[in-house]
């Protein structure tokens, strides 16, 4: 009777409430504001440059500036989450959404535009810090793993928004860009009545806050204890560790997930999807491509994206990270090389269009679906407890590192070298990944965090490490008939 009454109420404890939906949905705005302000970019550039007349040096600095402030948001916002707790560093995130969408939508001159965009990308660098762990950290078990990617999907969604607004080229790119303030409003008045991590107050001390959190999002009259009682466990251990932070992160046994973790960051950009995004248009039009024509194909490719990021999310648990990268790799760099063909042998005019449309299509089906995703999910699996914070943010950095160096030199090196010359370039970029990936990037699906770290500590996280545990394991533990 007793371990039936329970197994009730951990039942009902794990059931979704309106405020859970809420928390999903504070996190799913935050994404689709990456994805929109990110995304904005592409087709506004064209009016842009018409207003201001814009070099492209100019262009690179206006495209590159959200990143920057990604970087510097990123490793800011870590900070603050930690010190200042989850729901009140969000608070910060929304009303910096709001105040960098109108600064950007009313700057008289690329100058004042290139701040806004600044103050921008601190918001987006500072929600994907953030906006996960906090649904994370609020979500019932059971729950967690799809209520986290509400944020993943709603970037895809962000950029689909995005390169339709563009493509219609009858919505002034100043209202384009301020219309992000709606949702950043919204998100910030949705947080106002939301609680602090109880994990991050458990943390501080804080026990009683704690339950009190737990008891706003869980169904009325649920026993919150057993879920309390794991977090200061897990606290308690993290307390423990003597690898902790920053610091943690330079310890020989946690460098092979710094090295994986960060590469896999970068090889994301260095895939050549931030050209595409954020550079499409602005390509074919120099190319021959009419605008709208141009901005046609953005929205498709900003449609291919979302949906093959919802196949690849689907099939990652079955198909493994791992194995799911390696296979998709070889595709996203083939595409890059018949693009570039098309260009480099002169064969880009409009009896070419359909079939340049169908390559920039495949390209992105492939680096959406596949190592796109590994970004920021390898960010949240791949290091020790005591350093996951840090871990993180170092990978966030990189990858808003890397896509600010991409942003700042892909129109100089088209022109330095060529259009087609640059997709050799990034199919280049792939091949390498693949290479890296293949030897460094071990098979993580299937594994718990704590036999990931086990691994680490024991130094045996390479690729074949990993396989032979599974194969141990499945002689150990053969199918039962």
């Amino acid at each position: 009777m007793a371990g039936s009454s329970v197994a009730q109420d951990k039942d009902q404890s794990s059931r979704l409430t309106g405020s859970i939906v809420v928390v999903a949905l504070v996190s799913a705005i935050s994404g689709l504001l990456y994805g929109y302000d990110t995304g904005i970019i592409s087709g506004a550039l064209l009016q842009i440059t018409d207003e201001f007349g814009l070099a492209d040096s100019m262009k690179q600095v206006i495209a590159a500036a959200i990143l920057l402030g990604a970087v510097i948001g990123a490793l800011t916002c870590s900070r603050l989450s930690e010190s200042h707790g989850r729901r009140k560093t969000l608070l910060l995130v929304a009303a910096v959404f709001v105040v960098g969408a109108l600064w950007a939508a009313l700057a008289p001159n690329a100058v004042m535009l290139i701040g806004g965009r600044l103050v921008l990308g601190f918001a987006v660098g500072g929600a994907t810090q953030t906006a996960p762990i906090y649904v994370a950290e609020l979500s019932p078990t059971k729950y967690r793993g799809r209520l986290v990617l509400f944020f993943q999907i709603a970037i895809g969604v962000g950029i689909v928004i995005s390169t339709i607004v563009g493509a219609t080229e009858v919505v002034d790119w100043r209202i384009a860009v301020g219309a992000a303030s709606v949702p950043a409003a919204l998100m910030l008045v949705m947080l106002l009545r939301l609680p602090e991590s109880p994990r991050w107050l458990t943390k501080t001390g804080d026990v009683e806050g704690a339950r009190s959190a737990f008891e706003r999002v869980r169904p009325h009259g649920s026993d919150v204890g057993p879920e309390l009682d794991e977090i200061r466990e897990a606290v308690a251990a993290e307390e423990e560790q003597s690898t902790r932070g920053w610091r943690g992160l330079r310890e020989a046994w946690v460098r092979p997930a710094l090295v994986v973790g960060c590469g896999v960051a970068i090889f994301t950009q260095l895939s050549g999807i931030e050209m595409i995004i954020y550079y499409s248009p602005t390509i074919l039009t120099d190319n021959g491509f009419s605008k709208s024509a141009a901005l046609d194909v953005s929205v498709g490719l900003g449609i291919t994206y979302l949906v093959t990021q919802l196949i690849g999310l689907a099939i990652i648990d079955r198909v493994g990270r791992r194995r799911l990268t390696l296979i998709t790799l070889p595709g996203a760099a083939l595409a890059l090389i018949v693009l570039g063909t098309f260009f480099v042998t002169g064969n880009d005019g409009p009896a070419q269009v359909p079939y340049i449309i169908a390559t920039l299509i495949a390209f992105m089906a492939f680096t959406a679906g596949g190592i796109q995703l590994m970004g920021w999910l390898t960010g949240s699996e791949i290091y020790p407890l005591a350093t996951r914070a840090a871990g993180a943010a170092a990978q966030s950095a990189s990858l808003w590192g890397t896509n600010l160096l991409i942003t700042l030199t892909l129109l100089t090196i088209i022109n330095a070298i060529g259009t087609g010359q640059t997709f050799w370039l990034y199919a280049g970029f792939n091949v390498i990944a693949f290479v890296v990936l293949w030897r460094k990037m071990p098979e993580l699906t299937g594994r718990s965090l704590e036999q990931i770290e086990s691994n680490l500590r024991a130094g045996k996280f390479t690729p074949a490490d990993f396989a032979k545990q599974s194969s141990d394991e499945s002689v150990a533990s053969p199918e039962r008939r």
